[in-house]
């Protein structure tokens, strides 16, 4: 007799992120841990897009002029960036603040892991632009290093360009970003299981996995 085996477990988790944020870099990686010690789930991303500066020009600003605009003095940022560059190390992560030259705006990186979605290649995307900007100071901002790291992620670099250039999908983000602060979310890196459970911040593995038993917990009594 042909037993048919039981389906897995599968959970649906929004992403509510911006790509210029360390701790949503974190809180990746501590969602994929947490994941990784779970290999019987079956997940499926949602990325939403969360814009810390929304204001920002599209062509970004010196870094310099926007630290000490944010954080009132380069010493005052350096002691925070130190602290996230310890934290950064226990997940494999090497945080170097002092190679970006600017800030960018995040809107067009957005844009292109919409872009990335097509191709079912967001997740990739989504490290390779934190690793990008937060560890070889890249500006995710100018569209010919975003086609560039596009290529190098698997996509194709023409449409890339082509995507980047049109206004593809910048409604879209800038709806992302409406959409989290009508939820309530005023910061991220915010985990949403199911579309009913929420957790914040760069949380570590065990409080993740928590929350997720909850949510699967919900989805097995729903059936």
């Amino acid at each position: 007799m042909n037993m048919l085996s039981p389906a897995r477990p599968h959970l649906v988790i929004e992403v509510v992120h911006d790509l210029v944020c360390p701790w949503c870099y974190l809180g990746l990686r501590r969602l994929r841990r947490s994941l990784a010690a779970r290999p019987e789930i079956e997940v499926s991303f949602l990325w939403r897009a969360f814009l810390l500066n929304p204001d920002m020009p599209r062509a970004g600003m010196p870094r310099e002029a926007y630290v000490t605009r944010k954080f009132g003095s380069e010493e005052r940022a350096g002691r925070l960036f130190a602290s996230i560059g310890q934290v950064g190390l226990a997940e494999g992560i090497a945080f170097r603040f002092d190679r970006a030259a600017r800030m960018p705006s995040s809107v067009d990186a957005h844009r292109l892991v919409r872009f990335a979605g097509r191709a079912g290649r967001e997740l990739d995307l989504v490290e390779a632009l934190f690793a990008a900007y937060f560890s070889d100071g890249i500006d995710i901002g100018d569209p010919a290093r975003l086609v560039m790291i596009a290529a190098q992620n698997g996509l194709d670099a023409e449409a890339a360009a082509q995507f980047l250039a049109s206004d593809a999908e910048i409604d879209a983000v800038h709806a992302d970003n409406l959409r989290a602060h009508r939820l309530g979310i005023n910061g991220v890196p915010c985990f949403i299981f199911s579309g009913r459970h929420a957790i914040a911040g760069a949380q570590e593995p065990a409080v993740i996995s928590r929350l997720i038993d909850v949510a699967l917990l919900e989805e097995s009594e729903a059936f």
